[in-house]
């Protein structure tokens, strides 16, 4: 079978990551799979066209239900849907939005949510059938390079020094746009950088929104303790995030974080801001440390440096649930199945 998989792939996103791994597990399955950015195509009438072309796509997918999704609404194939987490927790609050979303999932075969919250914040705003919605959590695999210098890497990110290694870096993963909020904590670190000098705040990521970026970039010049890292290779990207002290999220909403899940499985600490998306993963003083206030992130990261024991613990069982729960294998299994639902002829 020949599957368009369209998603927004912004290069070293979480989405582009993910959107990678689903096509992965559809090819294991012997499929064909066109990964094509949503932003490639400006109508539902244009990706119909292209799905028609010889040889024409059996059947569809999509990650995020308004930007992918609401392209597939014109295709003469059979498709499913993958739940974004912008398209839940922010864009169902726009009336225009809504009313696309709830089309899609109509006429979509499945849709898969990354947890049980998600699945639920969809039946009750989307009114979709609950058994068309499946929960799966994304499988995570971390590899991270050995050709990798800590010290360059501080040094690039402008963090300076005579012991530079000795800092211990809080590293904020995410892409520069709104949704992640990333000068959240840039004052109240500042702050706490000039009780303890060797706290700093490095935040990487590939630029998404110029203007914020541009921001983001100003502010790591003029407040001291905050950095900013130009994105790196995943391979890189896991190397930083095994050799720093903890992994920041500050996001305003999330649908599942892959940067906080490929922490816990490279047993760094995870401080994460509270909010649903990060609750669902990260529980509290057990797989991780969530916070509500830039206050409060200080707090719990003082814990962090005060007490081994506690450290040890939290990553040890992050570890372990990121193990049973996050496992690539059932993730595989699970699209494997979902496919074949395309397969069939008629409404599902």
């Amino acid at each position: 079978m020949k599957l368009l998989f369209l998603a927004c792939l912004s290069p070293k996103t979480g989405n582009c990551t993910t959107a990678e791994r689903i096509r992965a597990h559809i090819e294991s399955a012997g499929h064909t799979c066109v990964l094509r950015d949503a932003g490639d195509f400006q109508s539902a009438a244009a990706v119909a066209q292209f799905v028609s072309q010889a040889p024409a796509c059996d059947a569809a997918l999509a990650i995020h239900l308004f930007k992918a999704g609401r392209l597939l609404l014109d295709v003469p194939v059979p498709f499913g849907v993958v739940f974004g987490g912008t398209d839940i927790n922010e864009d169902v609050k726009v009336e225009h939005k809504l009313v696309v979303m709830k089309q899609v999932l109509l006429k979509a075969r499945f849709a898969v949510a990354f947890t049980a919250e998600m699945k639920h914040v969809a039946d009750t705003l989307l009114q979709s059938p609950s058994s068309k919605i499946y929960v799966q959590p994304q499988g995570i695999k971390t590899k991270a390079t050995e050709k990798f210098s800590w010290s360059d890497f501080l040094m690039s990110s402008g963090v300076s020094g005579s012991h530079v290694e000795q800092h211990r870096v809080f590293l904020l993963v995410c892409g520069l746009r709104r949704v992640k909020d990333p000068l959240y904590l840039a004052k109240v670190f500042t702050e706490w950088h000039r009780e303890d000098p060797l706290n700093v705040l490095v935040i990487i990521g590939p630029e998404i929104d110029s203007a914020l970026t541009e921001e983001v970039e100003a502010v790591a010049q003029r407040r001291a303790g905050v950095f900013l890292a130009q994105g790196r290779s995943q391979q890189e990207l896991h190397a930083a995030v095994r050799r720093c002290f903890a992994v920041v999220n500050s996001s305003i909403s999330e649908g599942m974080s892959a940067a906080i899940l490929e922490a816990m499985h490279l047993e760094v600490p995870v401080v994460a801001r509270d909010i649903p998306g990060n609750a669902a993963v990260v529980q509290h003083e057990v797989t991780g440390l969530l916070y509500s206030t830039p206050q409060e992130f200080v707090c719990q990261s003082q814990r962090l440096l005060s007490d081994g024991g506690l450290r040890a613990s939290l990553v040890r069982k992050a570890k372990l649930y990121v193990e049973q729960q996050h496992s690539m294998k059932r993730e595989r299994e699970t699209y494997h199945s979902l496919v074949q639902t395309l397969q069939v002829k008629g409404n599902i």
